[in-house]
């Protein structure tokens, strides 16, 4: 498995390198069978996060023709946005809306084979691009209202499994993002590997559209 770990000028660390390195634990436990690499959808850079004086690499450009996961993380800033060209997160990602990514991203989406991860406000930016309209999805707590009004069928839950479209929750769900994936890529025992290696235990239920519909409680 080719994992795809998406940049973006403003991006969120923890988003990114919470379930990166999981993914990346994941790459030993398998032998070799999950590799992960940094990308843009502009190709080799230095990425600025959404936190002064840190900044990753992206080592290649985002080619979906080349993914079995396209990881994307949200922005990170303040939350309120108060003019067009500010920091906040809405401002950052309504600039990334702005580049060649809403195109590589729907372009992974349509792709067989290929899964799309965001964690946070990942999940935002895809519903802001008009790319997960009427599916089931998850993102941060502050966002579910407006991924709603964009026609996102919102779930409050720490992990939403559509398929070829998998959400977390807020920034420290990646964790257990990361470990799902691996689940669900290599099985139990691989992930329950990473998760004692991490001293970290998956929280809540991965929700996912299926069995029967409960009677309200």
């Amino acid at each position: 498995m080719r994992v795809q770990a998406v940049l973006f000028d403003g991006f969120d660390p923890l988003d990114v390198l919470g379930p990166l390195e999981v993914l990346y634990a994941g790459g030993h436990a398998t032998g070799g069978a999950l590799t992960v690499e940094l990308v843009s959808a502009e190709g080799p850079r230095e990425v600025p996060s959404g936190l002064e004086g840190i900044s990753l690499t992206a080592a290649a450009k985002l080619d979906p023709a080349r993914a079995d996961l396209v990881l994307l993380p949200g922005a990170a800033g303040a939350t309120e946005q108060r003019g067009p060209d500010d920091d906040s997160i809405p401002a950052r990602l309504g600039r990334t809306l702005r580049t060649e990514l809403p195109r590589l991203l729907g372009e992974a989406l349509a792709r067989p084979g290929v899964t799309v991860a965001s964690v946070c406000g990942g999940s935002l930016l895809l519903a802001m691009a008009g790319l997960i309209q009427g599916r089931p999805a998850t993102g941060h707590h502050a966002a579910l209202d407006g991924m709603a009004g964009l026609g996102v069928r919102t779930v409050a839950a720490r992990v939403v499994d559509d398929g070829d479209l998998v959400t977390g929750g807020g920034v420290t769900s990646g964790l257990d993002l990361g470990l799902y994936l691996l689940e669900r890529g290599f099985g139990p025992r691989v992930a329950h590997a990473v998760e004692e290696l991490f001293a970290y235990e998956r929280r809540g239920v991965v929700w996912s559209d299926t069995g029967g519909e409960p009677v309200a409680i």
